[in-house]
C-alpha cells in the first residue's frame, strides 16, 4: 500500500528534526537529522459511478467525505 491519499495526492514528506539543547556546546548551532512526515491515511469503501471501490484517503479527505454524506 503506497502512502498517497488518492483524492488530493497528499504523500510523505521529507524534512528536518531539529535538537534544541539549551547549553553551552550547542549555543551556536543545532544537530540536524533527516525525518519523514507520513500522511495519516485509512481505506474506505467509495462509490465511483455507483461501483463501490476501496480506496485509501487521508483523514482531512475522509472527513470531507463524511460530512458531505451527511448532508
Amino acid at each position: 500500500m503506497s502512502k498517497v491519499c488518492e483524492i488530493c495526492a497528499k504523500n510523505t514528506v521529507s524534512g528536518n528534526r531539529i535538537q534544541h539543547k539549551h547549553s553551552v556546546g550547542w549555543r551556536y548551532k543545532a544537530p540536524k537529522t533527516k525525518r519523514q512526515f507520513k500522511p495519516n491515511l485509512r481505506s474506505i469503501d467509495v462509490e465511483v459511478d455507483g461501483v463501490p471501490t476501496r480506496a485509501t484517503v487521508c483523514m482531512k479527505c475522509y472527513k470531507r467525505l463524511k460530512k458531505d454524506a451527511e448532508e
